[in-house]
């Protein structure tokens, strides 16, 4: 129990090689804790980095009750002008769901692409000039002038909870 002691109040138990101040290993404990003080400096930065969570979600107004409602999300202009989608969903329509949630996302910007998948055959329909026929949405309401809408148009900033109302027609 006395060497516990001691070495609490930073007396050396072991031998000492000759010709090295006492005060040595405090000295390098000194150390120690500078430089463990200088590694946690340099880390916390770097975890007040650390992206925030944040979700979104959609709320589908629509005016059929049959089929799905195919989600994408996308998180840059090139992914939503004809990339993968960070993030895809299906909304039973038909079950009596009308939302999307997408959670656990770093906060940043996205765009949202929707269809209502009306017959349930899982791709969207279109007539012989390529003009949808199933209904069809973007984040924002945005609306596309002869196609999609723009990025710059259907683009929102997500940096907590976000919700938005979409009107799919």
């Amino acid at each position: 129990m006395a060497a516990a002691h001691d070495v609490d109040q930073g007396q050396a138990i072991e031998a000492r090689p000759s010709g090295l101040p006492r005060h040595r290993k405090p000295a390098m404990r000194i150390a120690a804790a500078t430089i463990a003080a200088a590694v946690l400096g340099l880390t916390a930065p770097a975890l007040a980095e650390q992206p925030a969570s944040a979700s979104v979600r959609f709320d589908f107004e629509t005016g059929a009750a049959t089929g799905k409602i195919m989600v994408a999300l996308y998180d840059t202009a090139e992914a939503y002008d004809g990339g993968a989608p960070v993030r895809a969903a299906q909304v039973d329509v038909a079950a009596g769901a009308r939302d999307a949630v997408f959670a656990d996302l770093p906060a940043g910007d996205y765009a949202m692409k929707a269809f209502h998948d009306v017959n349930g055959d899982g791709r969207m329909n279109t007539n012989p000039f390529g003009m949808p026929t199933e209904p069809f949405a973007f984040s924002n309401n945005a609306r596309g002038n002869m196609g999609p809408a723009s990025w710059d148009r259907a683009r929102f900033s997500v940096s907590g909870e976000s919700a938005q109302t979409i009107a799919i027609r």
